[in-house]
């Protein structure tokens, strides 16, 4: 059974972070976000404060991480992505360039923000939400299709048994 939270990197604007755990989906009517940090307290950040908040696969921050313990060392992709969705590029309100494949679904207009995947999933980030308070310019760059779908059968197929041989 999945895990009700997964372990993040909250990072607000004023460039402090912290390791918690969050929910794996946001409810849009939130106010705020409830992180549980490593030493079990609740802490809540108000959704403007936030710049982003980075799934990861492991909370261990060494101290060369102390800087970006998100290790997200590729804010853009170098060649066009392979998998489908909506290859996005924003500008965050304090002039960071954040690029990432969103689903091309629903969660785009209902949800507190987008959920990404980042350019190199190599990383310890596996998936970013940004809040939509953060967003200050967005562009859709591509719509990678899922791969084309051929055509169906054509409807006037031939017989492969003559009606003859049936009665055999």
């Amino acid at each position: 059974m999945a895990s009700q939270r997964k372990p993040v990197i909250v990072r607000r604007f004023s460039r402090d972070w912290l390791a918690g755990y969050a929910p794996s989906s946001f409810p849009s009517e939130a106010s705020d976000l409830e992180i549980l940090d490593q030493g079990g307290k609740v802490v809540r950040f108000e959704w403007a404060a936030i710049k982003w908040i980075c799934y990861v696969r492991e909370l261990n921050v060494s101290l060369g991480d102390q800087a970006n313990p998100e290790r997200l060392l590729h804010k853009r992709f170098t060649v066009r992505p392979r998998a489908a969705g909506l290859w996005l590029r924003m500008t965050l309100h304090d002039g960071d360039e954040l690029e990432g494949l969103a689903a091309n679904d629903r969660s785009l207009v209902d949800s507190k923000g987008l959920l990404l995947t980042p350019p190199d999933l190599r990383s310890n980030t596996q998936r970013i939400f940004v809040p939509r308070t953060a967003i200050q310019t967005l562009e859709v760059v591509s719509l990678i299709g899922a791969g084309r779908r051929r055509p169906g059968a054509p409807t006037d197929q031939p017989e492969l048994f003559s009606a003859e041989g049936a009665d055999e």
